[in-house]
């Protein structure tokens, strides 16, 4: 994980892609958000999403679990070099969830992160606040899923 000071904006990274499978989406959806259309073939087929479709939290789910094995293997590259690694802070949140299109059974999800705003915290000066978009495009390169997230990031040199 890198500093603050490290990071533009405009920088982008892709992070991981997940394949989601029928068996995958049902159980999820039994589990979280057991609707019709994310529970039945014949009911996915009959909706408006023309197919079984994943439901947005499971997208959601699947998007912050690649993001966050990610940052670990950064953070673990950047040890093995040697290099003093970035603790980020917690999220005070995210806007502009958005579930653009339908996630179905069979297509695979190709998650990107590109830096938007960064500033400096003004209550908290050793850390700055950082808002990045997170994406993911289908097989097709369309977007299906999106969202605004913002974190807290360590200032290397809060002083300067």
């Amino acid at each position: 994980m890198r500093f603050f000071e490290d990071m533009e904006i405009g920088d982008q990274r892709a992070f991981g892609s997940f394949t989601f499978t029928p068996e995958d989406i049902k159980r999820f959806a039994a589990q979280f958000d057991p609707q019709r259309f994310h529970l039945d073939e014949e009911a996915g087929r009959n909706s408006l999403f023309g197919g079984l479709a994943a439901s947005g939290w499971h997208v959601a789910s699947v998007c912050m679990k690649l993001l966050v094995a990610d940052g670990k293997r950064l953070a673990a590259e950047a040890a093995a070099r040697g290099e003093t690694v970035a603790v980020w802070g917690p999220s005070p949140g995210f806007r502009e969830l958005r579930w653009i299109r339908p996630v179905l059974a069979g297509d695979t999800i190709s998650f990107t992160n590109q830096l938007e705003t960064k500033r400096t915290s003004e209550k908290r000066p050793e850390w700055g606040i950082l808002q990045a978009r997170n994406t993911g495009a289908n097989q097709r390169n369309e977007v299906v899923f999106s969202f605004l997230a913002t974190a807290f990031v360590p200032r290397r040199n809060p002083g300067s």
